[in-house]
């Protein structure tokens, strides 16, 4: 049995061993014919796990085992190729470096002076120039102690306290807090005396000197590509990427569904952070190239968007796009964006720009934040996701517009409690608020064209006679224009006054529903505003009142009596009337105020409304210089200083349904007002000491403040809010 066993054992090896060879043979044979699949599946999957080896195995007739083997061996293989040519190329640049180090240091021992093409400088020679330095490095000391003096003199605090604050660029008085005022004393720090550009808003540029590398630029190109395809696919994907809103059923984006398709890392961390996104659509009367040009003006940008944009400017194009089209073109820009209230602190945004036309008649432009400032000074708190808009040409003239905000923002201080609903809802800032301001300032525009407007006949009211000569014309093509623009003028300039930066507090009016005024001086020297020292106040409220009953108010010429101080307690009457748009509210008038001191002077008021909010900006014009406007000639000459109201919805939902008289609603929608004025109180031509005059400050502090608080008690009791805490 045994030996019957060991030569069956035996003949069993040898046929083990034949079949062994045979199936050998085969695998070398199948491997060969299947290589080129295996080699393909690598590239696309290097590391199979069971099920994809088992289906392997199925379709090239191997083993699993044997697959594992293989991509295992493959895997090392490939490792050690890519290492060898790391090495090589590591090798090559290791020899490149000892060549050209051994090149700068002959060099150096034959090196010259650049200036002359002398010898180097010697021992002797060296020290003196390095006593030389050592008395500028003096001189510049003591200039530096100088100026310090100076700025504690006005600012009330020693410049060291404030050094550990500022960054290298800028001026310091840019990063002072907002409410800023002498400690000891209890009156505003004014700045009278220095430069006046000195305490103006300074933007910070980067790259200001050195220009941007090779490699930044490199990765600007990468970031705004990127930027832009994943545009498109918001513009072009509606679900699942976005959803309508519960709360107000506008469209926002599906938080899960876009990081899926689009993964990335939170820019701000903590609880304070949040993202806002919105989606609107339109269409306005505007050539589609038209309004890509303007996109790409920061002149024109701030122009079509005053109500939004503060400040716009272009810090370096990087690619100025195909002639005729614009498509390609690149540039980093700067931005600053407000929401009308002093109560809010400004978005500031780096960011690049691109414009790409993708089809024949459809641009798109895209806007994302780039970090250029690179933690060199104090960085925004707000941080652009790709956002921008499509702009479509229709056969009409008229463009459709398709607009996306996608921001990430850090609420690390908390925004005042008037405004948080505002704010947080992503109505303030959203593409609702773009697309409104876009179509309203578009129809403003075609109205400026018509060759006819309706204007308001006269009824027989007194008026100076230079001016009735002209008043017939105002329906002119050339009137109407130069009015317009010195309106827009207006409208633009008490825009951007609500910055007010480096604004003073005060809280007399900080109740539940009011936040004090803040009042801002400023030294004027700007062409278009009155020169001269200039105290303007902001004071902020809510109302429980729907919106357009509360711009109605102001719109009314019958009911300015009731709140506006300087008409005296007299009437006034609209002389001449200006529609630029098809809501009645959207126009520009002429007003006479019966002040018997004021007889040579009138009132420019622009009144204009859309979904997102109203203004009433007004400025008084003399005579002289309205018959300049309305007769065609060059308005840009003409001084003008404006104050007025900004009327929002509060965030809150059924805002229409609140009662208009009840002061003690519960607060589940109403108003949000924000009343502007701007006094001059001197000009050039007053004694330089009235310019530095404590109590010059503080008796015009004081005035602007009673102004404005009495005015809010007017507005108050006129709309039956008196009893409003």
């Amino acid at each position: 049995m045994d030996l019957s066993m060991g030569s069956g054992g035996a003949s069993g090896d040898e046929q083990e061993t034949s079949n062994s060879r045979k199936g050998k043979k085969a695998y070398h044979r199948h491997t060969s014919r299947q290589i080129q699949q295996l080699e393909k599946y690598f590239k696309d999957c290097p590391h199979p796990d069971d099920n994809q080896r088992r289906q392997l195995s199925k379709e090239l007739g191997l083993d699993p085992k044997q697959i594992k083997f293989w991509f295992q061996n493959k895997r090392t293989q490939t490792k050690a190729q890519n290492e060898r040519a790391d090495n090589s190329v590591l090798r090559a640049e290791n020899e490149r470096i000892q060549c050209e180090n051994l090149a700068i240091r002959e060099a150096l021992k034959n090196v010259i002076c650049p200036s002359c093409g002398g010898p180097p400088f010697g021992e002797e020679e060296r020290q003196h120039s390095l006593q030389k330095l050592q008395l500028e490095n003096a001189q510049l000391k003591e200039e530096h102690e100088k100026v310090s003096g100076l700025l504690a003199k006005y600012i009330g605090k020693p410049i060291s306290q404030l050094d550990s604050l500022l960054p290298m660029h800028g001026s310091p008085m840019e990063y002072m807090p907002v409410g800023l005022r002498n400690q000891r004393t209890g009156s505003p720090s004014l700045d009278l005396e220095l430069n006046p550009g000195f305490l103006a808003h300074h933007i910070p540029m980067p790259y200001h000197l050195k220009g941007i590398p090779e490699m930044e630029k490199a990765l600007m190109h990468e970031t705004a590509a990127s930027a832009m395809e994943e545009l498109i696919r918001l513009l072009r994907i509606s679900e699942p990427l976005w959803i309508k809103s519960q709360s107000d059923g506008k469209y926002v984006i599906h938080r899960d569904s876009y990081d899926k398709v689009f993964p990335r890392t939170n820019h701000f961390k903590g609880s304070n952070a949040r993202i806002e996104s919105s989606k609107e659509s339109v269409m306005v009367a505007i050539n589609a190239l038209n309004l890509v040009e303007i996109f790409l003006d920061p002149n024109k940008w701030v122009d079509l968007f005053p109500t939004i944009v503060t400040k716009a400017s272009i810090i370096q194009v990087l690619e100025t796009g195909m002639l005729g089209n614009r498509s390609g073109s690149l540039q980093l820009m700067y931005e600053q964006m407000h929401i009308l209230s002093p109560l809010v602190p400004p978005r500031e945004f780096y960011f690049l720009r691109h414009c790409q036309q993708i089809e024949g008649a459809t641009w798109v432009i895209a806007d994302v934040s780039y970090d250029c400032l690179k933690e060199t000074i104090l960085s925004s708190r707000s941080w652009k996701l790709p956002s921008g808009c499509m702009i479509e040409e229709l056969p009409n003239g008229f463009s459709k517009v398709t607009w996306i905000e996608h921001v990430e923002v850090d609420d690390k201080t908390q925004t005042h409690r008037l405004y948080r609903d505002l704010i947080c809802g992503s109505s303030a800032y959203g593409a609702e608020r773009w697309i409104a301001a876009l179509q309203r300032v578009c129809e403003r525009l075609a109205f400026s064209f018509r060759e006819t407007l309706p204007t308001r006949d006269f009824g027989g009211v007194t008026c100076c006679p230079l001016l009735i000569a002209h008043c017939s014309v105002i329906t002119s093509t050339e009137g109407r224009r130069s009015l317009m623009k010195l309106s827009h003028r207006m409208v633009r300039s008490f825009c951007a006054m609500l910055s007010m930066s480096g604004k003073l507090d005060f809280p007399q009016l900080s109740e539940v529903n009011n936040s004090g005024v803040r009042v801002s001086v400023r030294k004027s020297t700007e062409p278009g505003q009155p020169g001269g020292l200039i105290v303007s106040a902001a004071t902020s409220l809510w109302l429980p009142l729907p919106p357009q009953n509360v711009f109605s108010f102001f719109k009314d010429e019958k009911t300015r009596v009731q709140w506006d101080i300087l008409s005296n307690g007299k009437p006034v009457h609209e002389i001449a009337h200006i529609s630029n748009g098809t809501h009645p509210g959207n126009c520009i008038a002429i007003i006479r105020p019966f002040v018997p001191s004021e007889n040579n002077m009138l009132m420019l008021q622009e009144s204009c409304t859309d979904p997102s909010g109203s203004l009433v900006v007004y400025a008084p014009v003399d005579i002289p210089s309205m018959n300049i406007a309305i007769s065609g000639e060059d308005s840009s000459i003409i001084p003008i200083l404006p104050s007025g109201f900004v009327i929002s919805g509060d965030g809150r939902p059924d805002a229409g349904n609140v009662a208009s008289t009840s002061a003690n609603a519960g607060r589940t929608g109403g108003s949000l007002l924000t009343v502007a004025f701007q006094i001059l109180v001197s000009t050039p031509t007053s004694t330089s000491s009235s310019f530095s005059t404590k109590e010059m400050n503080m008796e015009s502090v004081a005035t602007v403040n009673t102004l404005i608080s009495s005015t809010v008690q007017k507005i108050k009791a006129a709309l039956n809010c008196s009893n409003l805490d």
